[in-house]
């Protein structure tokens, strides 16, 4: 049972307003597919002090439409068809058991995108804390029934969503167990498509719902004004260099980049404040300074609690 309509849990974490901002590196498949990569990209999300790490799972015969199976294409790897491709930066159980073993002895945690339900399963082995829905799977009901059966908190995202689309979706997988991810999955994102008021308005729309942003903008000014608005959750994609190979790289966060972007987001947290006017220890000084008429207000004041908590 969730302690607060908009606290949810995830690990031993509680995710929600008036809780530290939950800060998640997207690896997806921007290790591809090469474990040593996978590892190495972990490793610069703990020192950066995120929070998890995220990859995708996908059965590439579900996944790949059948008419692009053989299609051929360019990889570091040689000439391939696509759906060798898919399998070739997909990792398998042992792959999945050594992240799972090292994310458990470093502490952090890890949890991914099954593109589909043999994957919902293939990652129940692995008992992960949550489970994501990807923006391109927000209309798959029966993904979204599979993960609402696991009993995890889902974290939803809302990329290439209509309203119509996101509400269906909620009311699939239930209000009281979810994370809502504004998002616009343009890869890379402009800034006037990236459209932040949105997490306000998922506020209102969903008031006992987590709001959170998932974004692929290039920069980080964006995603921090997404905290200053109110995302309790944050996801952005990282890599070690935006010039390895693959779609999602140039979107992507590098290591220092990972390593601002949490520290910002705490700087954040701290002067966002909780909305209640006092007048600081600090400002005493500059008051007695600066302040030449003391006003009927503070004489009141003064006569009601001593001059000392005034002055």
């Amino acid at each position: 049972m969730n302690i607060s309509p908009r606290l949810r849990r995830i690990g031993d974490r509680l995710v929600g307003p008036g809780q530290p901002v939950y800060v998640i590196g997207e690896i997806g498949i921007n290790h591809n597919g090469d474990l040593r990569t996978a590892m190495a990209l972990i490793d610069a999300a703990k020192a950066a002090g995120m929070d998890a790490v995220k990859f995708q799972k996908r059965t590439p015969e579900v996944c790949t439409p059948r008419d692009q199976w053989e299609v051929e294409r360019d990889t570091p790897w040689g000439r391939m068809t696509y759906i060798d491709y898919r399998h070739r930066v997909e990792f398998g159980a042992e792959d999945y058991r050594q992240i799972d073993d090292y994310c458990r002895e470093i502490g952090i945690d890890w949890f991914a995108s099954p593109w589909d339900v043999e994957s919902v399963d293939f990652l129940g082995a692995f008992s992960p804390s949550t489970y994501k829905v990807a923006s391109a799977s927000l209309t798959d009901d029966v993904l979204l029934r599979a993960l609402r059966a696991t009993g995890r908190t889902i974290i939803l995202s809302t990329g290439m969503s209509t309203p119509a689309q996101i509400r269906h979706a909620v009311e699939v997988l239930g209000s009281d167990n979810i994370v809502m991810l504004h998002a616009t999955s343009t890869y890379p994102a402009p800034p006037e498509q990236l459209n932040l008021r949105m997490i306000k308005t998922l506020e209102a729309e969903y008031p006992n719902v987590p709001i959170g942003y998932s974004g692929h903008e290039v920069g980080l000014q964006t995603t921090l004004c997404a905290v200053a608005l109110g995302a309790v959750m944050v996801e952005r994609h990282i890599t070690l260099d935006r010039a390895m190979w693959g779609s999602d790289q140039s979107a992507s966060v590098e290591p220092e980049g990972m390593r601002r972007l949490v520290r910002d987001i705490r700087v954040i947290e701290s002067a966002l404040g909780d909305g209640v006017k006092q007048v600081y220890d600090g400002e005493r000084n500059a008051m007695a300074k600066l302040r030449r008429v003391s006003g009927v207000v503070a004489e009141a004041e003064a006569a009601r609690f001593g001059p000392e908590r005034v002055a």
